[in-house]
């Protein structure tokens, strides 16, 4: 590592002498734990030839689970959805995917149109006046919304959210707050929900709410409450969203929110084992100077024919980083593309089909393992695409691992993100899961704690 980054033993020295550190090893431990670092080196022999590689390279690939080699529940941010095969085809034209950036607007046209259309199709999913063309994921929106929100209530430093907002987006947030005078206000979900305390927590200071609905254990939020709270205490609101959700309830526009972000990997992106995903943004129109990345308009040329730029704002902007909205460089175009090409497929009619699968689906997966003895649904009330399962006895590992071994991934453990839930798991259950699937869920969970 120290042959990257260095010329010289004295350029690393004066390096972590500049910034306190006693090595650079010090700095590895400091952000990336121990128990993921390979302290070895990879078990690969030297001088292989390119096809005895390719065939090593193969093998262990094949290792891997998937949900193309195993039946898929789990969630949590990743969802297994039916992508039609008029995705793949349109976005592998060679002009979308090896483009990488619009320098000059002039000669992008196809790119720039892409990026309209999607911006179109966002503000029509969620409601509300503009779009950008795409942030990195859901975790970098989320955060940028709240990095938007302080911006503009200048002087206001509290962030309002919940247990019940994705972890990762939580731990997204906490990191950009460390280095700037804001902090996160995180309230504890319970069983009747998050709104009454979110309410409670709600005050001068407050710069946004983060609600996210339908949450990461697939519950509804009293998004309309927590809003007209909010703005009454002068704080912006901010829905992390499922759009699929969306097909069947109200648009986050519609409940009263002011930016709206989401993980757009379910609109006809691979889940590809964790990225790269597509971040969806749209907020209300006087927000647009604060919103960051791209945004593509509609023009005529001096001729007056139709065409398209980048409005408001330039990549070279956000490199500033002390005079930039952001420090997003990027977009992720291509993903776009593929949200873009899906969510023309489906219409709004397919959507609403796709979100009313999901939700019995979903719930026909409660009623098949509420019948399991040592499995306990935990939440009542209806859920948008996964539900929380309790093992009475507490042996999650053991239940995931007998499913994997009969060819299921059955869901996410809780216990890394709440610990208070070492016994529960996340089942997701799409339109892509047929009775034959759910049932066969059921029936190796039941005969696994049977043997346990």
């Amino acid at each position: 590592m120290t042959g990257y980054l260095f010329h010289t033993d004295q350029d690393r020295r004066e390096m972590l002498e500049a910034i306190g550190a006693a090595s650079v090893q010090e700095i590895i431990d400091a952000q990336v734990p121990a128990d993921v670092q390979m302290k070895v080196p990879l078990a690969i022999a030297d001088g292989l030839d390119e096809m005895s590689l390719e065939s090593l390279m193969r093998s262990l690939a094949a290792k891997n689970a998937s949900a193309a080699s195993h039946t898929c529940f789990l969630g949590g941010g990743a969802y297994d959805h039916f992508i039609p095969a008029a995705v793949d085809e349109i976005a592998s034209r060679g002009e979308f995917y090896t483009s990488y950036t619009p320098y000059q607007a002039e000669v992008s046209q196809g790119n720039l149109q892409v990026m309209f259309e999607y911006e179109t199709l966002v503000t029509q999913l969620t409601g509300l006046a503009v779009s950008n063309a795409s942030l990195y994921d859901g975790g970098s929106a989320t955060v940028e919304a709240v990095l938007m929100s302080l911006a503009a209530t200048k002087g206001r430093t509290k962030v309002v959210t919940t247990t019940a907002l994705h972890p990762q987006y939580r731990q997204t947030i906490d990191t950009y707050l460390e280095s700037i005078e804001a902090d996160a206000v995180v309230i504890e979900a319970t069983s009747n929900g998050t709104s009454e305390s979110m309410i409670a927590a709600i005050d001068s200071e407050t710069a946004c709410v983060v609600v996210q609905h339908p949450n990461f254990f697939g519950r509804y939020e009293d998004v309309q409450r927590i809003a007209d709270a909010a703005h009454q205490a002068g704080a912006i609101v901010v829905q992390v969203f499922d759009p699929v959700s969306v097909g069947l309830i109200k648009r986050p526009g519609d409940l009263g929110v002011d930016i709206a972000v989401a993980e757009g990997q379910s609109l006809g992106n691979h889940l590809c084992y964790g990225g790269p995903y597509l971040g969806m943004m749209a907020c209300r129109e006087d927000l647009i100077r604060r919103m960051p990345g791209r945004i593509a308009g509609q023009t005529t040329d001096r001729r007056g024919k139709r065409c398209w730029v980048l409005t408001l704002q330039t990549r070279e902007q956000h490199i500033r980083r002390d005079k930039a909205t952001s420090n997003i460089c990027s977009n992720q175009t291509l993903l776009a593309l593929r949200a873009t090409i899906h969510l023309s497929l489906l219409g709004p009619h397919g959507l609403r089909e796709t979100a009313e699968h999901c939700v019995a689906k979903t719930e026909y997966a409660r009623q098949q393992l509420s019948r399991c003895q040592r499995l306990e649904i935990v939440h009542t009330g209806p859920v948008f695409k996964e539900f929380v399962v309790r093992d009475r006895d507490g042996d999650v590992a053991e239940l995931m691992q007998t499913a994997f071994n009969q060819g299921i991934l059955a869901g996410v453990p809780l216990a890394s993100w709440y610990p208070e839930m070492s016994d529960c798991f996340l089942v997701a259950v799409t339109e892509k899961r047929s009775r034959a699937e759910i049932d066969r869920l059921a029936e190796v969970l039941s005969s696994s704690l049977a043997a346990v």
